[in-house]
Order: structure tokens, then sequence, then C-alpha cells
């Protein structure tokens, strides 16, 4: 997260399955090969200073002199150290990234392709100018009431953020056993308040959408604590699921929360729920202007939530035209038309 949701709300890892995970591969744009050395801006400009200054030299009609040549061979080998070191750095920030990912999707649970009336799938993806581990995090557990989702967005990055994303997680596997979305966001919040304390980090804060499924699917109960707006898209339209009331993230609830609004909605057989951190909807084009996913959902779109998420992110990535400049994380539960296929 790069500083608070709560200005943007609109604006606004992992897969869930063997084959979640084969359709992630497919479907991550192949940005690796952007580090070969000779391809690099500063290592192009290097080589073609170094090709036209021996073009210059060969060029001459007056003899052999040793001064230019001597040149020609400093930035010769300029170039290819620049090329080098450069090509170094890229590998470096690679690997650094991929371990990072890999602590992250340790953290984060592993989920099922179906739970309840519903099929699932979560997407991540790492900021390709960051190495630092993110904040991004999600959970669904099924219960007697119902299945609960949560998605949320921790504020840094780091080792801070992976405990807090631990201790939030913890906290959502007790809270998700209570009957009621507020109870949920009181427990949510004292377990903040707690790491809060223990950690020492008074700044720290967490936006949140929690989201009670009931039973047989057919409505969502939802809590946003200023985080970017989920999508319910049914019938080629993607509609945002503002909260009619702003609340607070996590984590500020000592200066002073109100009673948290519950919002509810009809889920019917077919609908989509996507919901995602705002590293998806705080990406920009080269002009500078935002993503904004509402456009792509609001078409024709596969039945797999799964297929659905590949075909936004590659959406997102045309929009980018490199890489992000925060995580993302995304998650999509789509009601099974025929409600008795429970998971």
């Amino acid at each position: 997260m790069r500083g608070s949701a709560l200005s943007r709300p609109h604006r606004s890892l992992t897969s869930t399955s063997d084959t979640n995970r084969r359709e992630h591969r497919r479907s991550t744009p192949n940005l690796d090969g952007q580090s070969t050395p000779i391809y690099s801006l500063v290592g192009t400009i290097a080589t073609g200073v170094t090709a036209l200054a021996i073009g210059e030299v060969l060029s001459r009609p007056e003899p052999f002199s040793a001064v230019p040549f001597t040149s020609v061979v400093v930035l010769t080998g300029l170039a290819a150290l620049l090329n080098r070191v450069m090509a170094r750095d890229r590998q470096q920030l690679k690997d650094a990234r991929e371990v990072a990912e890999t602590v992250q999707r340790a953290v984060l649970p592993t989920l099922p392709d179906r739970i309840g009336p519903l099929d699932v799938a979560v997407r991540y993806r790492a900021a390709e100018k960051e190495a630092a581990i993110g904040g991004d995090l999600y959970a669904i557990r099924p219960t007697p009431h119902g299945v609960r989702l949560l998605i949320a967005d921790v504020r840094g990055k780091g080792l801070g953020a992976v405990r807090t994303v631990n201790a939030l997680l913890g906290a959502f596997r007790e809270a998700a056993r209570l009957p009621e979305l507020t109870a949920m966001v009181d427990c949510l919040e004292e377990r903040a308040q707690e790491f809060k304390a223990e950690e020492g980090s008074a700044e720290s804060f967490t936006t949140a959408v929690i989201v009670a499924v009931s039973a047989d699917g057919s409505e969502l109960h939802m809590v946003n604590l200023g985080h970017p707006a989920p999508l319910l898209v049914q019938g080629g339209r993607a509609r945002p699921l503002d909260p009619a009331v702003p609340s607070l993230p996590l984590g500020l609830g000592d200066l002073g929360r109100p009673r948290v609004p519950v919002e509810r909605y009809p889920l019917p057989p077919g609908a989509t729920l996507v919901l995602f951190t705002d590293g998806l909807v705080e990406a920009r084009d080269r002009n500078g202007t935002f993503y904004d996913p509402v456009p792509f959902l609001s078409r024709p779109l596969p039945s797999s939530p799964g297929a659905v998420l590949d075909d936004l992110l590659d959406d997102l990535a045309r929009h980018t035209g490199g890489p992000l400049g925060d995580d993302a994380a995304l998650m999509a539960v789509t009601r099974r038309q025929n409600a008795s296929e429970n998971g």
C-alpha cells in the first residue's frame, strides 16, 4: 500500500489450486526478458556512442594516432562495464522479488477452488520496481453461518507488514466464527490495536473489506473499512459496491469509530464479486491515468472466476504498458448457477 486508500474509495498470490497455479503462470507477462543488457536504454546508448566513436576514428584520413584509439578502447570498456553492472543489478532485483513473492505465498493461505456455493480464485502481482514483501492479504473461511471473505492492505512493506498480515489472518480465523459482521469487525479492530501496542507502531493501519455470504449464496453482507470498493459483475455490467457511509481502516478505532454500517446486496446465480487492493486501481498509464476495471468487466466474460482475473490482469498490463508501481491482490467469487453443487 502506498498510503491510504481513503481518498480513493472507488478507485477503488498465488492461486487457489494446481489448476489456478497453471493459469497464473500462463497469464503472467514475461518481463524478465527485458533485463537483457543490450536492450537496456543506458546500455544501448553507451553501445551506440562506442560504435559512433569507432566509426569516427576509422573514417579519419589522417595517419593513425594512439590518442583517439585509446579513447575508443576506454569508451568500449566503459560501455561493457556499465552493461554488466546494470545486468547484475537487474538480476539481484529479480532474485529479491522472487524471494519476496515466495515469502508472500508462504504467509497467505492456499484457497480451494470451491467453497460452499461459490467458485473461488485469487491472483497476486508484485510491484516490479520493488523487492520488499507487501502487506496485501486475503482469506476465506467456511462457517455454519455461511462463507466469510477478507481482502485487506496493510500500510507499509517488509517484515513489519508480514507480522501484521500474520496477526490479522489469525484474528480473521477466530472472528469468522461469529454470526454478525459487526462483531467480526470489533474482534479484528481489537487485535489490530493490541498488535500496534506490541509493535510500537502507532501509525499502522489496514484497509479492508469483509464479506459474509449467506449459507445458500443468495446474499452478501459487506463492511468496507477504507478500502477500494468491490465490483459486482452480472449480465455484462460491473457495479461498484461503494459504502453509503465511509468507515475508518482497522487500527484507527482509537480515533473514535462509530458503529460500522453493514451493506446488503443480492448475489444472483452466475454473478461474480471481484475484490482487489489499491495496486490495481492506482496503476497508471504513460499519461498518468488511473486504471478503471469497470469498463473491462462490463462486457461478456468467462464463467470461471480465475479466467476473469487472468483477463483483467491482461487488460491491466495493456493499460500500464509496463510494471506495476504497487502490489496488487485480487479475489473473485462466483455463485454457481446450480446452488445445490456445494463444494
